[in-house]
């Protein structure tokens, strides 16, 4: 098995010191350790990674989703060298797309749907009624996104397309699904997935070929610390705290947390 040595961090969430005030402080906290990645098995996947417009174009949408200036810099400063250093290796290079139509021209998606001919499982649907559709609509007013936003973000999306810095290159594979996703794992031999994008605490971790569901299949989950942002609030914005606790999360449940700078230099030395 042809293998590259990285340095990976990882979570240590043990022991507990109950000499402490607070016993979790007593844990090892975040460590790094040079860990070995398969060639073979192991891919990068860009999940999400939109170009969502200028703010005079959709102000509503950025109004509500405020970490697209940063999605949008690590588009611009990360990706490039990221996923140049993946192309010039052995890697796998997947996508993980949202629904819509920007994708399908690509022959990565077709090759994806070819590996999965049966449709995707869903999931019958509780009936609704008055009552709670007007749940949902006071959510939308007031939780996310605003009514006075609701249409720049509808609008957006009916134009989403890939940042320029984030197309999908000659087969890479493209998957609007975990099925999908799981099947260019299988057809590749992939069993880690290093995964960039956005958002980190959100659509990586629960939304279709996320973390979440794929872990299920056996697959390793990890995440670039510099190629991927989270969904803030008030409180957690100016620490981007939110991006914290995620990427413990994946390191604890999931699988590691690499530092690109680490990982291109670990695999460029194996580049073709």
């Amino acid at each position: 098995m042809r293998v590259f040595p990285v340095q990976a961090n990882y979570y240590q969430q043990f022991d507990a010191d109950f000499n402490l005030d607070i016993p979790g402080e007593g844990y090892g906290g975040w460590k790094r350790g040079m860990i070995n990645l398969s060639l073979d098995h192991t891919a990068v996947v860009v999940m999400h990674a939109w170009d969502c417009g200028k703010r005079e174009q959709y102000p509503g949408w950025h109004r509500a989703v405020e970490y697209i200036p940063r999605a949008n810099e690590i588009c611009h400063t990360i990706f490039p060298r990221l996923l140049a250093a993946v192309r010039q290796s052995d890697l796998k290079l997947f996508h993980v797309v949202s629904n819509g139509e920007y994708y399908k021209r690509y022959s990565g998606y077709h090759r994806a749907t070819q590996l999965t001919q049966n449709p995707p499982h869903t999931f019958e649907k509780i009936d609704s009624d008055p009552v709670l559709e007007n749940l949902r609509k006071f959510r939308t007013e007031n939780v996310f996104v605003g009514s006075h936003n609701s249409s720049d973000v509808r609008c957006g999306f009916e134009n989403l397309d890939f940042p320029e810095a984030a197309k999908p290159i000659g087969n890479e594979g493209i998957a609007e699904n975990s099925d999908q996703l799981f099947a260019l794992c299988q057809a590749d031999g992939v069993n880690h997935l290093i995964y960039a994008g956005f958002a980190i605490n959100w659509c990586l971790l629960l939304s279709p070929g996320g973390m979440a569901e794929i872990h299920k299949r056996g697959i390793m989950c990890s995440a670039f610390r510099q190629a991927v942002t989270a969904v803030e609030n008030k409180e957690t914005a100016r620490d981007e705290t939110c991006k914290e606790i995620a990427l413990w999360r994946v390191a604890l449940a999931y699988g590691f947390v690499f530092d690109v700078d680490d990982f291109i230099s670990g695999c460029s030395n194996y580049a073709r």
